[in-house]
């Protein structure tokens, strides 16, 4: 169909519908603008939405994790809620009128969902049981993509062809603090261990500290140019592939995952179950924060008084990892914040906890050890070897007054 008769479509929908959209760097923008202009009001759900998706009075956004997009916004509502789960949100709380996709064109009765399968198969059936409409923008530069983004044409009511290069993400080079957590970070990966890394230069660091190494595996929610550079270096399991939900990054890296039988992209149900992250022997799942407490309390999520970003997947891979034979669960992180100036490591967290129950924290400054010791121990470890050495002897006094006989 083309954008007028889209419009004309969107237009007649009753008041203020739930529109889910594909979401990270995947956002179907010919679509979103469209639905901008053809409803005064909509409810607006995405997964980590970024600059440049409708944003005005009548808009609300809808999000269990917060993107640039929708970071700030004054009509935002946050849902916290882990990766895992989402889908259920869908079926329930956030059920949607219409589901707008970014997809390849058709061929073979179908369309792929391309780099971002997440939680849209089950955006699309929750849509479906409830009469609502399926619209896939089908652009020539989507690649098509093994695992569960094959969505057959009888599930999409309208079908919008574009030819436009997608969105790509660059992340700068890591700079020598985020290299010198990267290098510990990768001295407690073992041989064959089957990584799970998020998005940021620690990540990325980390993947170059582990470049000599062979056999690895990769299962995790998403992934980056990180895992092609390991690809490159031989470094991956060949009979192994890699696996996620959702991938973005640059043009080489979907020249590589376009119809590469080394890359499944899995709906989110699947990639993030703590059950299935648990049978993957020595499963490291390696995530940042912005802040530690001496009791090992993670918040990667808050700012101040402000949602930041969301649980995301970090609780399901740190409870699947824990759970993994050989496995382990990372935080990683600055000792101290050079914008805000503050340290990274506080005495206890004033906000919501994203994660806890880590096996190590690692900063610049050293590796804590966290799993098997009591909660004296921990935060000693975190004192000693995370913190800062100019916020060392503040945080031992506040830990004393939260009754912690720190040395």
């Amino acid at each position: 169909m083309t954008e007028a008769q889209l419009g004309r479509l969107l237009g007649a929908l009753p008041d203020a519908p739930r529109i889910v959209a594909s979401g990270n760097f995947a956002a179907p923008g010919r679509l979103l603008a469209v639905a901008d202009a053809a409803l005064a009001e909509f409810r607006l759900v995405m997964l980590n939405a970024q600059a440049g998706i409708p944003d005005r009075p009548g808009i609300v956004h809808e999000t269990p994790f917060v993107g640039p997009g929708m970071r700030g916004g004054t009509r935002l509502r946050y849902f916290p809620c882990r990766l895992s789960l989402v889908p259920h949100l869908l079926r329930q709380r956030l059920a949607p009128d219409v589901v707008l996709l970014h997809t390849s064109p058709p061929a073979g009765g179908a369309v792929s969902l391309g780099v971002e399968v997440n939680v849209l198969p089950a955006a699309v059936e929750a849509v479906r049981a409830r009469g609502g409409i399926v619209v896939a923008q089908a652009n020539a530069s989507m690649p098509v993509t093994y695992g569960d983004g094959r969505l057959p044409l009888e599930a999409v009511d309208y079908l919008l062809e574009v030819d436009e290069p997608l969105p790509t993400h660059t992340v700068a080079p890591p700079d020598d603090t985020s290299r010198a957590i990267g290098e510990r970070v990768a001295a407690l990966v073992p041989q064959r261990a089957t990584l799970q890394l998020g998005i940021g230069a620690i990540p990325d660091a980390t993947l170059e500290s582990l470049l000599h190494r062979r056999g690895l595996r990769v299962w995790s929610e998403m992934f980056t140019d990180g895992a092609l550079a390991l690809e490159k270096a031989g470094s991956l399991d060949r009979d192994t592939p890699v696996t996620a939900s959702f991938c973005f990054g640059s043009a080489e890296l979907y020249d590589w995952v376009d119809r590469n039988p080394r890359v499944r992209l899995l709906r989110t149900e699947k990639t993030n179950d703590p059950g299935t992250i648990a049978g993957h022997p020595d499963l490291m799942s390696i995530n940042g924060a912005l802040q530690v407490d001496l009791f090992a309390q993670a918040n990667a999520s808050r700012i101040g008084g402000r949602t930041h970003s969301g649980f995301g997947g970090q609780t399901d891979f740190i409870v699947g990892a824990m759970h993994s034979p050989g496995g382990h669960a990372i935080i990683a992180l600055r000792s101290w914040h050079p914008r805000a100036d503050v340290s990274a490591v506080v005495p206890l967290l004033s906000g919501p906890v994203t994660s806890f129950q880590h096996s190590y924290v690692v900063t610049e400054q050293g590796t804590a050890r966290i799993w098997g010791r009591d909660s004296l121990e921990q935060a000693q470890e975190i004192l000693d070897r995370a913190a800062h050495p100019a916020a060392r002897d503040a945080l031992r006094a506040a830990g004393r007054e939260l009754g912690l006989a720190l040395s």
